[in-house]
């Protein structure tokens, strides 16, 4: 796989608290630059980033990064991203709600966002680290039901990151329009290979820029 390749499948990513716009417009430069599959943002720039670079595809985070806001909260924060330019929404899940066995929770705000972002691409995120196997088998059923494009492992804030087992398990319990996004702790081109080769569609991670020089 050709770093150009990986670049195709990476979520070019700047989350952090203290991100200014410098750090936002040189991501966006980057990703035009080098093709990756789209930049994650603090939804604070999604309008001035889509305003700056119009072609760029855009995501950005809902309920980020704890994932314990209502879900009408959840839904009015993505259609506010949407309305502002998003072209794809990574919300995270109510995990004390799944914890608790409160299934329709869960799979209320997943609908929820899915109605406020009907023609954007959403991707769900459950926070792996700190699930049982059998609440991430819960969470494939509830991510499918919920009509989402994607399921993704992580935020990248929570005790742990990706884990290649996780693709494993997603992969048998996902529906079959349901892609795989791996995110958190992905650090190297071996372990960005090792997930695309896994199964995942997307990668999402701040280190891209090891891959630019050879890309």
């Amino acid at each position: 796989m050709t770093n150009a390749e990986i670049l195709s499948h990476i979520d070019h990513t700047v989350l952090k608290q203290d991100a200014k716009w410098e750090d936002i417009a040189q991501i966006c430069e980057e990703a035009l630059r080098y093709g990756t599959a789209s930049v994650c943002i603090p939804s604070y720039y999604v309008r001035r980033a889509k305003t700056a670079y119009p072609a760029l595809n855009v995501c950005t985070v809902i309920g980020f990064p704890l994932g314990y806001q209502p879900g009408n909260v959840k839904a009015f924060e993505a259609a506010e991203a949407v309305s502002d330019g998003a072209d794809e929404i990574d919300m995270v899940i109510n995990v004390s709600a799944l914890k608790n066995g409160e299934n329709q929770v869960v799979l209320d705000e997943i609908k929820a966002v899915r109605k406020a972002c009907e023609n954007q691409v959403l991707k769900v995120i459950i926070e792996t680290c700190y699930l049982t196997e059998d609440e991430k088998i819960r969470c494939c059923g509830l991510v499918t039901e919920g009509g989402a494009d994607y399921i993704k492992t992580s935020t990248g804030f929570g005790s742990a990151g990706a884990q290649l087992e996780d693709i494993a398990l997603f992969k048998a319990h996902i529906g079959e329009n349901v892609r795989i996004k791996a995110a958190g702790g992905i650090r190297t081109r071996e372990q960005m290979e090792a997930f695309l080769d896994a199964g995942c569609s997307r990668i999402g991670c701040s280190a891209a820029r090891i891959l630019f020089d050879e890309a």
